[in-house]
């Protein structure tokens, strides 16, 4: 385009050099101008946007399940099911199908081997930090419900799981719980809806209560 853009102008500037009538070379000047802008002008390509992502309001309801050792309370746009896994209980998914995302729950029941378990949810979070930009740690403490733990803000465009927790009444129960997308990591795209779940899972631990027995 530019190469073209060359040849025109020098194409105007001999036609004006022969041209002697006045007139004419008013016209010849004229439509050089013209030449002259429309190849001064480049394209500039818009900037790459993201799909718009409609969020939904915020309304809890309580998941209390008997036959857990526990309960909490989740969106309305969650539910939970399940999760079987071998020679263990009250396993579960908080599942989001809007978001294609699911917070899981692993349950172990202590037997005094809390820093065993303690130490193995401190090394999943630590499997991330080839990918994390930033780990922040934050201290759960409810000592009236007695939930105690950690909260994990895990940074970085190509992290797993964005948000893990681990919860424990430090005597009988521990509870871990990592958030997933069911699909590969694309943190940039997904931040808004990161962080409209972690609200989602600081509420889950907010309302988190062991059931008495």
């Amino acid at each position: 385009m530019f190469s073209f853009c060359l040849l025109v102008i020098k194409f105007f500037v001999s036609l004006q050099s022969k041209n002697k009538n006045p007139l004419k070379k008013i016209c010849i000047i004229a439509l050089f101008f013209v030449v002259f802008t429309a190849c001064s002008e480049y394209y500039t390509p818009k900037p790459r946007g993201f799909y718009r992502i409609d969020l939904p309001e915020k309304e809890y309801i309580i998941f209390d399940d008997k036959t857990y050792p526990y309960f909490y309370e989740i969106p309305v746009y969650a539910n939970v099911t399940p999760y079987e896994a071998e020679n263990e209980l009250f396993w579960a998914n908080v599942n989001f199908p809007d978001f294609n995302a699911t917070i899981n729950l692993s349950y172990k029941a202590l037997r005094g081997n809390l820093n065993e378990h303690v130490a193995d949810a401190m090394l999943f979070v630590d499997k991330h930090q080839g990918k994390a930009t930033r780990i922040r740690e934050l201290e759960l403490n409810d000592s009236k419900n007695r939930v105690f733990g950690m909260l994990f803000d895990i940074r970085g465009s190509g992290v797993a799981s964005q948000y893990q927790f681990y919860i424990t009444d430090s005597s009988r129960h521990f509870v871990r719980g990592a958030l997933y997308f069911n699909h590969a990591p694309n943190n940039d795209s997904l931040a808004p809806v990161i962080d409209f779940l972690k609200t989602d899972m600081e509420h889950l631990i907010e309302t988190f209560q062991w059931r008495r027995r």
